[in-house]
């Protein structure tokens, strides 16, 4: 599960990381406390060439009439999203990667959420595995129109897994082209869990059980 990211990078960091051509209208940065609905952003390849830009972070199915119309879809389940029928579509064509800067999670002491903050070990930024889904509201040829997109998860290592039971599905920089379906076949084999030493963990303030909060205090160990 993976609910709420900061994401502290430049575009032009970003650009020159992907080798993407940046969009006009990605979102503000820096923002320390991402959240569900909120305009993320998202590489993903487009005919030959790999672009970076903004989606919604709530993937909606084709048969939502509306983009509320049913659950919120921010994660995706690998263990069951190539049988899904809201994602099976979008696990074969429309997959994508969604950059960060760390993460946050949850475990409980009694009855209080106590938030950590996960980063990569080795500075940088995550890639996590992403799909996306470019939905049109039903009606006439003004309905709306959005590109929203879920975050792929699965099964927590031996670190994570003291946090909680699921972790996002990393993507080191040479599987960066499988998975966009640049290189053929084989995205399937990257839906694994990181290895241990991926990821480093601090605690951090419930300041940031907000999802109102924001300021870089939100990833300071405490």
């Amino acid at each position: 599960m993976c609910g709420r990211y900061a994401y502290t990078l430049p575009h032009e960091a970003m650009r020159q990381m992907f080798g993407a051509v940046v969009a006009n209208d990605l979102p503000i940065v820096p923002n320390f406390n991402v959240c569900p609905t909120d305009q993320v952003h998202v590489v993903y390849s487009s005919g030959d060439i790999r672009r970076l830009g903004a989606m919604r972070w709530g993937f909606t199915p084709s048969w939502y009439r509306a983009l509320n119309d049913g659950p919120l879809l921010i994660n995706a389940r690998a263990e069951t999203i190539a049988d899904k029928p809201a994602f099976r579509e979008a696990c074969r064509t429309r997959r994508c990667i969604i950059p960060m800067s760390g993460f946050y999670e949850w475990d409980r002491a009694g009855d209080e959420k106590l938030p950590w903050y996960i980063r990569p070990s080795h500075g940088g930024a995550f890639a996590f595995a992403g799909i996306w889904q470019d939905w049109k509201q039903a009606g006439d040829q003004g309905g709306e129109r959005r590109q929203t997109c879920a975050m792929v998860t699965t099964g927590a290592n031996a670190a994570m897994g003291k946090i909680h039971h699921r972790m996002p599905v990393f993507l080191a920089e040479k599987d960066w082209g499988l998975w966009l379906g640049e290189q053929g076949h084989g995205a399937a084999t990257l839906m694994r869990p990181a290895d241990e030493d991926a990821m480093q963990f601090h605690r951090v303030s419930t300041e940031v059980n907000s999802n109102r909060a924001s300021g870089p205090q939100l990833i300071e160990p405490i």
